[in-house]
């Protein structure tokens, strides 16, 4: 039998079809931007906001040797200028209090101490921090719309002393850069972070002040501690901070870095105070004579401050969005989890009560198999043998699709009884499936994949459910039969935990969207009324399968009914199987779409199947990239306990997966102890291959059918390939020994 020829056409046509078919490559240069973009911006954001952090300016650290830091300095007054030549002080006049305040700006007490000022009619100095500046821009408008000097106070409040040189550079361009995009403005004030008085500056603490002095900054330290970082109540800040005597001061306060009620119930009072004593009140600047050194921005700074404070917001906002994700995610995966739990402990009672008592009367009608053959001849022999060794009556039909590597004359030389080899031109599988179909002559028809090797009762097990009339299709149990090696494991686990997992909910649920090509049954006269396989899509059992349940039919699956498989041997093999699977089945999702407005068992297909695979099939490992990303943040910024602990967690949920299915499917559980290395190149396969298959789709691209290498792997029991004496026979392990 000959299948039809495809007519001739059009050169566009043929020009136009090679443009589908071109897998889109742009979308991977895209991805990659976007990672490397989101990996910048969350380590940009951990490093603003978690590698140091606002601590308290405590003056009590210890200090040690201070003979490099000029006698000069260290007798002389709070503001320190040309510390990198010959240093030069100033004191505060007599009388003049400079009120400065560190750590901030704080959404909360910031505002609140400005509105203190305002009432008095005070001017201070706010010693900024970068990552507070960014984070609440509209304050630091504020403080300068009010009159009020701006300070440096580095970026992520470190000790300078502790860092490299460009490390230092970096803090305080960074603060400098979120003023100017903040308030528009630059300023030339700098206070280090856990700085006193000039006779506490030691060896470590005085190249800070010389690297900020070539940065162009003029260094404030303190004279008077308010100490109010300790919280001592407001009494006693109101006593810290009152001069003893007439001499001027640069007062310490803080505005951020923690509750400051009492910072403001003391400045409350401490002002009126002072102002009856004679005491006035000043910027750090005006207190010493120094001309402005708060000026306007020039518009390049300003506009790279305005971008660096977005691109820092960006990072913020990614985390939020990242973190609620990453928890949406595991709680979706958590569900999922005690879904294919509870459906699978009751399918499994379901399945016992029916042991007792059948489908029905036993079906001992003949079947019809159909093998679609092109270039099998690596594993065609052990499969068509294997059926003959079915305890059940068969008529094998080997419909070999244009193969050239002598698939047919190797099935036809071995003389076998019941076989029928039908050669057509290469048409695609979906074709040879159909020739089979016109050329069988039972009811019942079992399909199987040319790498695939049945069990003697796997005919007759999988026949069994079409006793019930309603059923219109069954689904076997296919099982990976080169198990050797990690990645052999894997697929075994996923065969096992994923695949058939799901099947049993599917089954449950009475939404089955998948009948594998490796072992399905049929009833003929449903597909014939469907018009057969279609080839409209690449996952034509996918495909099928949709069809039969939108039509009205039931799809089972019998978990006995075992098949065994070749799975893909390397990572590009597999790459390329499961990228036709995921894109296949994306097409035929799109193709049943409108199961979703159904009733009936359309319906169900439509808002179950439809829905389970959408979430978590599509969804799910496109949000899969983000929950590893934010995963390596996690261990870098935040508490790498903790994450840790929740991926043990999540691991130990599907180690607890793992063993129930594997019980369920009567597997040894020893491959399960390669679990956890699957989260480590398996998992980013699988969620790169949806991602690659939803451009392609999105994109309109045509894939064209990737056909997976076969290995020879699979033997017939008791049967050694042709022209080969010293090939060993194989024994495949019983999926039905118990463990």
């Amino acid at each position: 039998m000959t299948a039809r020829r495809h007519r001739t056409a059009p050169a566009g046509h043929h020009a136009r079809a090679r443009a589908r078919r071109i897998t889109p490559r742009t979308h991977w240069v895209l991805l990659c931007v976007l990672a490397v973009t989101l990996s910048t911006a969350l380590l940009l954001q951990g490093y603003t906001h978690h590698m140091f952090g606002i601590t308290q300016d405590d003056v009590t650290r210890s200090q040690g040797r201070a003979d490099a830091v000029p006698s000069q300095v260290v007798h002389g007054g709070p503001v320190i200028a040309d510390a990198s030549g010959t240093a030069r002080t100033a004191h505060v006049q007599d009388r003049t209090i400079a009120l400065t305040f560190d750590d901030g700006p704080d959404p909360l007490w910031t505002p609140r101490i400005l509105d203190v000022l305002r009432r008095n009619h005070v001017h201070a100095t706010f010693f900024v921090v970068g990552t507070q500046v960014a984070a609440h821009p509209d304050v630091v408008r504020r403080i300068v719309a009010d009159g009020h000097q701006l300070g440096i106070h580095t970026f992520t409040h470190p000790d300078l002393s502790e860092l490299a040189p460009w490390q230092r550079s970096l803090e305080l361009r960074e603060t400098q850069l979120a003023v100017a995009g903040a308030a528009g403005v630059t300023t030339a004030l700098f206070r280090p972070p856990y700085s006193s008085k000039p006779d506490a500056l030691d060896n470590a603490a005085w190249p800070v002040l010389e690297q900020a002095d070539r940065a162009g900054y003029v260094t404030v330290l303190s004279t008077q501690d308010a100490e109010d970082w300790q919280r001592p109540g407001a009494d006693r800040i109101l006593a810290n901070a009152t001069p003893r005597g007439r001499a001027g001061q640069i007062l310490l306060m803080h505005d951020g870095g923690g509750e400051r009620s009492q910072t403001v119930t003391a400045l409350s009072a401490l002002i009126p105070r002072l102002k009856t004593q004679g005491f006035r009140f000043a910027t750090a600047g005006d207190a010493v004579g120094m001309a402005d050194p708060v000026r306007p921005a020039g518009w390049t700074d300003h506009l790279q401050g305005m971008a660096f404070i977005k691109v820092l917001q960006a990072g913020d906002w990614a985390v939020w969005l990242l973190g609620g994700l990453m928890y949406a995610a595991g709680a979706v995966s958590v569900l999922r989890a005690a879904i294919l739990l509870i459906a699978a402990r009751r399918h499994r009672r379901q399945r016992m009560r029916r042991r007792g008592r059948s489908w029905g009367a036993p079906v001992t009608e003949p079947v019809s198999v159909i093998v679609p053959a092109y270039n099998e001849s690596a594993g065609i022999e052990a499969a068509v043998r294997s059926l003959l060794a079915s305890d059940h009556p068969v008529e094998i039909i080997v419909v070999d699709d244009g193969s050239t590597d002598g698939t047919a004359d190797l099935v036809e030389s071995l003389g076998l009884p019941g076989v029928r080899v039908i050669r057509q031109e290469n048409a695609g599988k979906p074709a040879a499936l159909n020739t089979g179909l016109t050329a069988a002559s039972c009811e019942l028809v079992v399909m199987v994949d040319g790498d695939t090797v049945f069990e003697s009762s796997t005919v007759r097990t999988i026949v069994q459910p079409f006793a019930d009339p309603r059923v219109g299709a069954v689904s076997g149990n296919a099982k990976v039969v080169n198990r050797g090696g990690l990645l052999g494991r894997w697929q075994h686990i996923e065969y096992v935990v994923g695949f058939n997992l799901d099947r049993r909910l599917f089954d449950l649920a009475e939404c089955m969207p998948t009948v594998p090509g490796a072992v399905g049954a049929f009833r003929r006269r449903a597909l014939l009324a469907l018009g057969g396989v279609s080839d409209v899509t690449l996952a034509e059992d996918t495909d099928l399968t949709m069809a039969l349940c939108r039509d009205g039919w039931r799809v089972v699956y019998e978990e006995r009914a075992v098949a065994w498989t070749e799975a893909p041997a390397s990572l590009n093999a597999l790459w390329r199987q499961r990228y036709r699977w995921c894109y296949g089945t994306l097409q035929a999702m799109w193709k049943h779409r409108g199961a979703l407005v159904q009733r009936g068992a359309a319906g169900k297909l439509g808002r179950r199947g439809l829905v389970y695979l959408l979430l978590f099939q599509v969804l799910l490992p496109l949000l899969a990239p983000v929950v590893d990303i934010f995963a390596l943040y996690g261990l870098l910024f935040l508490d790498s306990v903790r994450i840790i602990g929740l991926w043990l967690a999540f691991l130990l949920l599907q180690m607890a997966m793992g063993l129930y299915a594997f019980r369920l499917d009567r597997e040894r559980p020893g491959p399960l102890w390669s679990l956890p290395l699957q989260q480590f190149v398996y998992r980013q396969l699988m969620y790169l291959v949806v991602i690659q298959s939803v451009f392609t789709a999105m994109s309109g691209s045509r894939l064209k059918w990737q056909r997976m290498e076969r290995y020879g792997s699979l033997r017939a029991p008791g049967v050694k390939p042709a022209g080969d004496d010293r090939a060993p026979v194989v024994t495949y392990p019983n999926p039905h020994e118990e463990n």
